[in-house]
């Protein structure tokens, strides 16, 4: 199975994730979620997989606030998402282990079938070590 990681090229979580997932060796599929926004039922199976709507919603520098979205049902949080997604909260990886929203960008490690092999720098100076 490939792996895949909705990404924001502007997010310096997502693009840490993308480089640690690339230090595994793994060529993920990068999809710019902000541009080619996940379908609908798309949407609802990586909610469903992070533990809901609500954990997947973004609400720091996004108007979640403004439409409401603070408390509203799952489907509600959807359907926003789908019209703006800048709602989506990153990096979300997709692997053969499963899905994770990767906050912080090691968690994405949980998901795929190769190790890191060695000491991983993130751009802060953070170091992420191999189990």
């Amino acid at each position: 199975m490939s792996v895949t990681i909705w990404h924001n090229p502007k997010c310096g979580t997502s693009r840490n994730t993308l480089a640690l997932i690339r230090a595994t060796g793994v060529e993920p599929v990068v999809v710019d979620y902000l541009k080619d926004t996940p379908d609908a039922a798309t949407l609802a199976r990586v909610a469903a997989a992070v533990g809901g709507a609500v954990a997947l919603l973004r609400v720091k520098g996004t108007p979640a606030e403004a439409l409401g979205l603070v408390g509203a049902d799952d489907a509600t949080i959807l359907a926003a998402m789908a019209t703006h997604p800048i709602l989506i909260n990153r990096p979300v990886v997709i692997g053969p282990r499963g899905t994770v929203l990767a906050r912080p960008s090691e968690r994405a490690l949980a998901v795929l079938d190769t190790a890191l092999p060695a000491d991983f720098v993130k751009e802060d100076g953070e170091i992420v070590r191999p189990a």
